[in-house]
């Protein structure tokens, strides 16, 4: 390659970034099992066997992808003393966004006056969250960013078909948010990413926009509706597929973060998983042999059910909250699921 005659500009960020502060939105709906068991013909009993959930939030008719995530920036925002001003991007992480476009973020930084932020969603289901604190963590680094905000929040209850055994019960709402920024020393690791799409359809919509569209076009010209269709996607699983998936896949990338971060089990005070299920946590932990001093984040699935892309941040910030994760704590975050995919790395908690 020949000499440039005119030399690009490039930045050079930080050296070290770290959370600075979190918040979140929980809806206040709170709809235990008992409402929904009937239209599924299953029992409380045997939800909370599978899975472990008793309730879950559901969000009103005002509350949105988009108010619940700049709720839970606010109280981000304020945790951390920072002024939207300063935010210069801002990532939603998502997969239930009812519009391809325009994304959740731009219209998120701008309830917030966060207008010097870029801004745009990121879809990587129940990973979403770790893989956007991974985005961040590099354009900070980088020098593309120096404030952050990254949200994980998801409204279940607009793709959730309650009729459906397999997931009606698994799915709730609710919103959580990180400020991430400089420091003057490593408070995120490296990150651990990855995917295998050969299992992409075992969580996935029941249908694709371009058959819901061929779908209503059938019914215009013919004028009936087929007694089975549903009018709108839901999400569905291939639910012992995927609990064989997690319990035996994701048990070695738990060290794998740990080796990426450089660190032990040992040196970890809080580990925070995806609350996909309890069975699931538990199987890690064992597979993982984490120390028993390890506080492990499991009751969110049980109160607030699978927040998919808002599950490991709402976590977070309940065990900050409770002070069962204390400031300079080594917590290891780590989500798992649709894709499929999987993303974590270390902590340090705010």
């Amino acid at each position: 390659m020949s000499e440039p005659t005119t030399p690009l500009a490039q930045r050079r960020g930080h050296e070290f970034t770290a959370i600075l502060g979190l918040g979140d939105h929980r809806p206040e709906r709170i709809v235990p099992n008992s409402e929904i068991v009937e239209a599924i013909d299953s029992s409380d009993e045997w939800i909370k066997e599978r899975s472990g959930i008793a309730s879950r939030r559901l969000a009103g008719p005002d509350e949105t992808i988009v108010t619940m995530s700049a709720s839970a920036s606010r109280a981000a925002l304020e945790n951390a003393g920072i002024t939207p001003e300063q935010v210069d991007l801002v990532i939603v992480a998502s997969v239930t966004h009812p519009w391809q476009t325009p994304a959740a973020a731009p219209m998120v930084a701008d309830a917030l006056g966060a207008t010097n932020a870029a801004a745009y969603d990121l879809g990587a289901a129940c990973a979403g969250f770790c893989y956007a604190l991974a985005v961040a963590d590099d354009a900070i680094r980088a020098g593309s960013a120096t404030h952050a905000l990254v949200i994980g929040a998801e409204k279940f209850s607009d793709f959730r078909d309650p009729h459906d055994r397999t997931t009606a019960f698994i799915f709730g709402d609710g919103a959580a948010a990180a400020v991430v920024g400089p420091a003057d020393s490593p408070g995120i690791s490296a990150s651990v990413l990855g995917a295998d799409g050969t299992g992409a359809m075992q969580i996935a919509q029941t249908r694709d926009w371009t058959r819901v569209r061929h779908d209503w076009e059938q019914i215009a010209a013919s004028g009936e509706v087929p007694a089975d269709l549903s009018p709108f996607p839901s999400i569905g699983m291939e639910g012992p597929s995927v609990f064989r998936w997690a319990v035996t896949k994701m048990a070695p990338v738990v060290q794998q973060i740990l080796d990426t971060a450089g660190v032990t089990a040992d040196d970890l005070a809080v580990f925070v998983p995806h609350q996909a299920n309890v069975r699931i946590i538990d199987a890690m932990v064992k597979r993982a042999h984490l120390p028993e001093h390890v506080v492990v984040a499991r009751d969110d699935i049980v109160d607030m059910a699978n927040t998919s892309a808002a599950s490991v941040p709402l976590a977070l910030t309940r065990l900050v909250r409770e002070g069962r994760a204390k400031s300079g704590d080594l917590a290891l975050l780590m989500g798992f699921g649709a894709g499929l995919a999987w993303a974590g790395q270390v902590v340090r908690v705010p």
